[in-house]
């Protein structure tokens, strides 16, 4: 990997990433193409080979795999040399992604993931005339991918007791992620979720799953007993799950930095009250807050009145405050990983410092 000590920290980042990204890109291809050969079925079954095509499709339409990255950084906080179990870790987690994002687009009806059809309306599409057969078989493709995260870890080449402290670290964060769906839903029933609630929703729904539960594979995979530092790695989950999240939030009314002409607005008409809608409704005036109360939850709502809420929340400063607090929420993640130099490995924990302050970039 390349030296983190550059002067271009931001540019080392991309790179580390890219290179993340390349390198399981291949092994999650090579994972499909073997499963596609062994899984064991009924020679008649026909919708098994379609479950698994519909999986390695939507898993194969991954981003950044920031969360490869978190893992295989993690075991460089103990060695820069490769470990036993590390690559079946990273497909575990990408996995559990998987299930996610399906059972996600089930529950918000979505039909689309990643620039393709949703794992649900493809089965919409195949079964058009039985939409009970379409759902059933999206649900069951989620829990498919759930029991294979989990597989896959007890099929690794890891040592015993390693392979089981993995299995308990990703049970323990799809409990917790699916608890994080759960409260998601239930922040939506409040007028205005106060910050602790929307702070807790990110740490449950994200950060203890895309950063935590990686960081404590990558340590496990590298001979490390995550258990001894379990406070300073969730402070950190925490700092970035929220600082991720509201970035996230940004972004669905404000686009990114790339694009900021166009807001998506899909939040407001899912009715989400998420980071950005609070503290608009927490500024807005009557008035105001009666245009964003009306869109809110309604799927019809369109684009001309996403723009005139957008405008609301620039007059209200809601745009420039949640900079600031994604900004602030990296600054703390990256302060936190800046206490792990004594005891790990420089290069890796400049990363960890680096990585939360890189993120936020795209909506600064």
């Amino acid at each position: 990997m390349t030296d983190m000590a550059t002067a271009d920290p931001s540019g080392q980042i991309r790179s580390r990433l890219a290179a993340y990204e390349r390198r399981f890109g291949q092994l999650f291809e090579e994972y499909f193409r073997s499963l596609s050969a062994s899984y064991d079925a009924p020679v008649f079954s026909r919708f098994t080979p379609e479950c698994l095509d519909l999986l390695r499709d939507l898993s194969l339409r991954g981003g950044k795999r920031t969360r490869v990255a978190f893992l295989y950084e993690a075991a460089r906080l103990v060695t820069p040399e490769p470990v036993a179990g590390l690559d079946e870790a990273a497909l575990s987690i990408e996995l559990l992604q998987t299930h996610g994002l399906i059972h996600d687009d089930i529950i918000d009806d979505s039909p689309t993931r990643r620039g393709g059809p949703s794992t649900y309306y493809a089965y919409r599409a195949r079964y058009p005339d039985q939409p009970k057969t379409a759902l059933g078989l999206a649900v069951l493709a989620g829990d498919l991918a759930l029991a294979l995260c989990l597989r896959v870890l007890l099929d690794s080449q890891a040592p015993l007791p390693v392979r089981q402290a993995m299995v308990q670290t990703q049970l323990k964060a799809a409990s917790d992620t699916f608890v994080g769906q759960i409260t998601d839903i239930e922040k939506d029933f409040a007028p205005i979720p106060g910050e602790d609630v929307l702070h807790d929703v990110a740490e449950y729904k994200s950060g203890r799953y895309s950063a935590l539960a990686t960081m404590q594979l990558g340590l496990l995979a590298a001979g490390e007993d995550p258990t001894r530092f379990e406070k300073e790695l969730s402070r950190y989950a925490r700092l970035v799950g929220i600082a991720e999240q509201m970035c996230n939030d940004y972004e669905d009314l404000f686009g990114n930095a790339k694009s900021v002409d166009e807001p998506s607005g899909g939040d407001i008409r899912e009715g989400r009250r998420n980071y950005t809608v609070s503290a608009l409704l927490n500024t807005a005036t009557a008035s105001e807050r009666a245009v964003v109360e009306a869109a809110l939850g309604d799927p019809d709502c369109d684009q001309d009145t996403i723009r005139a809420i957008r405008e609301i929340a620039l007059r209200r400063g809601v745009q420039q405050r949640l900079r600031d607090e994604v900004r602030h929420h990296a600054a703390l993640a990256a302060a936190e990983a800046a206490t792990w130099r004594p005891r790990w490995r420089d290069e890796a924990v400049t990363f960890f410092q680096r990585l939360p302050l890189w993120s936020v970039e795209r909506i600064m």
